[in-house]
């Protein structure tokens, strides 16, 4: 009989968040799967537990996770743990997952600390409908289609952000979602916690004067329910066109444009990018 997979969830920052279950798991699998094995050594070392660490992350996923999964078809058990938090949740935890249910293995959830979660509640803002959006992507084309394809999401949204990224990812954030309620949260449960409740333009001013550290979550309100009428796409152009016509970039004309249209920053630049250079008369 093929063994279990145990879901771990572990502190993301106060090691009292751990259960009592979590704790009873970690000391009865057979081997712990751990994304950094020294970070997860420490944890067991705090609470006496011994057990052989493997590794298994986003850059040996594949090999890993097979090698995992034939030891668990064997009939051993095993703890899948990250870092910090809910493994497979932005996390390559996710394919294992997928690996053991499509080979029949059974996945069990120890559910625990979580700072998505933890920042939601703690946020004010709606908590009643979200979604979780996870690390944007590291290509500017790609940031910004996510971002365009979730401009008109009325449900709160969860982010993940690292420090050296965070005020670029405001910056888009703003240009193209427009400035809008937000909470940032770092060192959740820890002795520094902070939780900045601001706007976007506000937390891009906070972390130009003081440069941002550690890890972040950010919870972005939602759309509003009746977002301003927009005028015809020609017509939302001829307002770009006649920016332009006094002497302003393109750029600029389309900032300017976007207060009296309706439409984003860039969704006018590339309407009058696109329009047709000779239109029917």
């Amino acid at each position: 009989m093929a063994g279990i997979l145990y879901l771990v969830a572990t502190p993301i920052g106060n090691l009292g968040d751990i259960s009592h279950r979590a704790l009873e798991v970690l000391s009865g699998v057979d081997f712990i799967a751990a994304e950094d094995t020294r970070v997860s050594l420490k944890l067991l070392n705090h609470f006496g537990i011994k057990k052989p660490l493997v590794s298994y992350y986003e850059h040996n996923r594949a090999a890993s996770g097979e090698r995992i999964l034939e030891r668990l078809l064997k009939g051993e058990s095993c703890a899948l743990v990250t870092d910090a938090g809910m493994p497979a949740i932005s996390d390559p935890g996710e394919d294992l997952v997928r690996l053991c249910v499509e080979n029949g293995v059974r996945v069990v959830g120890i559910p625990g600390p979580c700072a998505a979660i933890s920042a939601l509640a703690v946020s004010g803002l709606p908590t009643q409908r979200f979604c979780f959006e996870g690390f944007l992507s590291t290509s500017k084309k790609n940031r910004f289609a996510h971002l365009e394809a979730i401009k008109d999401e009325q449900r709160t949204m969860i982010f993940y952000e690292a420090p050296h990224k965070l005020l670029n990812t405001l910056r888009d954030f703003l240009e193209i979602l427009g400035d809008r309620e937000v909470v940032l949260c770092r060192e959740l449960t820890k002795l520094h916690e902070e939780i900045l409740r601001t706007t976007l333009s506000g937390a891009i001013a906070h972390y130009e004067e003081t440069p941002p550290k550690g890890e972040f979550v950010i919870v972005l309100r939602g759309a509003p329910e009746e977002r301003q009428k927009e005028m015809p796409p020609e017509e939302a152009v001829k307002v770009v066109d006649g920016y332009r016509n006094k002497g302003h970039s393109l750029k600029e004309s389309a900032k300017l444009a976007s207060e009296e249209t309706g439409y984003s920053k860039n969704e006018l630049y590339n309407m009058y990018v696109n329009r047709p250079v000779n239109p029917p008369v």
